[in-house]
């Protein structure tokens, strides 16, 4: 699924790129309407199909921010889950580890000094 959309992407700014170029080569005016309808803002092409890209790339990231900071924050939950569940295992080894002590025979070979 990725895959596709790393695909699309390409095309899109191969399309754009290709459209840019073409109206760089070919420079028009592009009157857009202001709001309030009473004035009118006069552009090459050019400019008008990169100012449109560039708004579009912000619009894009605010949608894409959400998703990426709520997986930030799942992913760092999940890592300090994660810490705390291997600290606390941890811990019960080492309880039962110390609790459970040597055999007696070591014990006495240890106190004797011998092997």
């Amino acid at each position: 699924m990725r895959l596709l959309s790393f695909i699309q992407v390409l095309l899109l700014l191969g399309l754009t790129a290709y459209v840019l170029l073409v109206s760089l080569e070919n420079p028009a005016l592009v009157r857009l309407p202001l709001p309030g309808g009473r004035a009118e803002l006069s552009l090459s092409l050019g400019i008008a199909v990169g100012g449109f890209l560039l708004l579009g790339g912000v619009y894009t990231a605010f949608l894409v921010l959400p998703i990426w900071w709520r997986e930030r924050q799942r992913r760092q939950h999940e890592r300090r889950l994660r810490q705390e569940l291997e600290r606390r295992l941890a811990d019960t080894l080492q309880a039962r580890l110390g609790a459970v002590g040597a055999p007696p025979a070591l014990l006495r070979q240890n106190q004797e000094g011998s092997p």
